[in-house]
């Protein structure tokens, strides 16, 4: 990855029964961001239904930094994860290592 690594920070916005990571990078107007929403009749398992990363940003590793951040606070916080955004189903299946978070 690039100098996106470099400071770059995280936050995770609460919304309602949902929520989204925001990647915010020093010197740069642009952020990217992975949303989820709760699944329905389940608090336990988070479905991550949408990654954005603007053309400015891409190609830097951000997104995988989004889902990484996601992946580490299940594992934190106990719930599970519905990859129902593409991307972010790829990355489970680049990592076996998180089978036990896949919902």
């Amino acid at each position: 990855m690039s100098k996106a690594n470099d400071g770059i920070s995280i936050l995770h916005h609460v919304q309602g029964s949902g929520g989204k990571y925001v990647a915010h990078i020093p010197g740069d107007t642009h952020t990217a961001m992975l949303e989820w929403e709760q699944g329905p009749g389940a608090k336990d398992v988070h479905i991550a239904t949408y990654t954005m990363v603007p053309r400015a940003l891409r190609g830097q590793g951000i997104a995988a930094l989004l889902v990484e951040r996601l992946v580490a606070d299940a594992r934190a916080q106990g719930f599970r994860i519905e990859p129902k955004c593409s991307y972010v189903a790829a990355k489970f299946d680049e990592n076996p290592d998180w089978a036990d978070l896949r919902a």
